[in-house]
């Protein structure tokens, strides 16, 4: 039997992105998911799962070495459908954290780049993401305790482990909003720029990570992640070892060089 005659999920889906768009820039070696359902950007149930798929393609894709996220218009989203929670399946529900996660797995550097209400299932895709750049226009929430929720695609447990039980408690029991340059205050986001000066920034910033080792990238994405919960004597071990390996690389070779030569490096992922 061949790939494709095999069934899977993905194959059942529609092929039009549900409320989002996915746009490469091969020049700049750039892919940007943008939400676009106007005019706040809603979230559907389908498009949670239709943008995993998006993140997983764009991962594997030669062409995209950073990925933006980002909302159409004034808000980057204010969350989810919340018609389609009352018609989706539990196992539909349960798969909603995988979903979101997808930026955390990609071994992509991933930036969301957001201004105005981020809320909700908004909130958790961003905090999923590596790199959070927003304005002074950015509102940040966690609402669901208004619905008689709680967040339930990683939102409570991320903001957790970035700010702490109070303040994640102060954010999610009493659904507040935290503007841009709290957050960035907080360490939530990783810059507070002028509204105006979001699309520059963000930029700016994939710039910048395009001109490091793909290789060092993926390396350190993963090394973070997977040792956030671990133990000191642990997390160093496992970056010795991830030293060690990347001593023995084209790019390692190839950064030593172009340093010695006071030149640019010409990275290639290996």
């Amino acid at each position: 039997m061949n790939l494709p005659e095999l069934n899977h999920p993905a194959h059942t889906l529609p092929a039009a992105p549900d409320g989002f768009r996915v746009e490469i820039d091969a020049a700049r070696e750039r892919a940007d998911i943008v939400l676009d359902r106007p005019p706040f950007n809603v979230v559907s149930m389908l498009a949670r799962e239709q943008l995993r798929i998006a993140f997983e393609a764009l991962d594997a894709d030669e062409r995209v070495r950073v990925i933006v996220v980002r909302g159409q218009g004034e808000h980057f989203s204010s969350g989810g459908d919340i018609k389609g929670f009352l018609a989706a399946t539990p196992e539909k529900v349960s798969q909603l954290a995988w979903n979101i996660a997808a930026p955390a797995r990609c071994s992509k550097p991933v930036i969301a780049a957001g201004r105005g209400y981020c809320f909700g299932v908004g909130f958790e895709l961003s905090l999923a993401c590596d790199f959070r750049l927003v304005t002074e226009t950015t509102l940040y929430a966690l609402p669901e305790q208004k619905l008689g929720q709680i967040p339930g695609s990683g939102g409570s447990a991320r903001l957790q482990k970035m700010v702490g039980i109070t303040r994640t408690k102060d954010i999610v029991m009493r659904s507040r909003r935290i503007p841009g340059r709290q957050a960035f205050d907080w360490g939530v986001a990783t810059d507070c720029v002028p509204d105006a000066e979001l699309e520059q920034a963000t930029d700016a910033l994939v710039d910048e990570l395009r001109s490091f080792s793909p290789l060092a990238q993926r390396t350190a994405k993963n090394l973070l992640n997977d040792t956030e919960d671990s133990p000191l004597s642990i997390a160093i071990e496992l970056e010795g070892h991830c030293y060690s390996r990347l001593r023995s690389s084209e790019d390692f070779r190839e950064g030593v060089e172009a340093f010695h030569s006071k030149r640019k490096p010409n990275f290639i992922g290996r």
